[in-house]
């Protein structure tokens, strides 16, 4: 089973909704995690309320340091920062192999309920889209180097990219 580590800043969204999706569709071949470099302590309302929409657990999660896995073996990093808004991603050393997933927040939309929500639902199916493509990859016999080179075009995919 390989240990996936999605990880971010603030680990209140959307690194707990990359754990929820890579659980969930990934159930039997990996085990997810989730966590920050600077915890803000709580998960988001919104990203909550979009997995439970979505039919997957919305108990369990908390948002905690990357420090508390410390112990733990990670065979993937993915990080969930968005470059393009300015985010500063944390850099995370490990042997493990490391891809850039960077996608909006969606608790920084202003706007009304429904304007909100849909930004919620368009990061919720970004990342979806790329933990299914990702799950296509017979990751358990991939060079590092080769792994690495497919996860990363993987997390430049948008919706319009994945559809077909």
């Amino acid at each position: 089973m390989l240990n996936v580590f999605v990880i971010c800043t603030g680990n209140s969204c959307r690194s707990v909704m990359g754990e929820a999706l890579f659980n969930r569709l990934g159930q039997g071949r990996m085990r997810a995690f989730s966590a920050g470099s600077h915890p803000i302590g709580r998960i988001n309302e919104g990203a909550l309320a979009t997995l439970k929409r979505h039919g997957l657990p919305i108990d369990g999660y908390k948002s905690q340091s990357w420090g508390d896995f410390e112990d733990t073996t990670m065979d993937i990093v993915i990080t969930v920062c968005d470059n393009a808004a300015g985010e500063t991603c944390p850099v995370y050393l490990s042997k493990a192999v490391r891809a850039h997933w960077g996608v909006s927040d969606p608790s920084h939309v202003e706007g009304t309920e429904d304007e909100k929500i849909a930004a919620f639902e368009k990061t919720f199916e970004i990342l979806t889209l790329r933990v299914q493509k990702m799950l296509l990859l017979p990751l358990e016999t991939m060079s590092p180097e080769e792994l690495t080179s497919k996860l990363n075009a993987i997390g430049k995919l948008s919706m319009t990219q994945g559809e077909g």
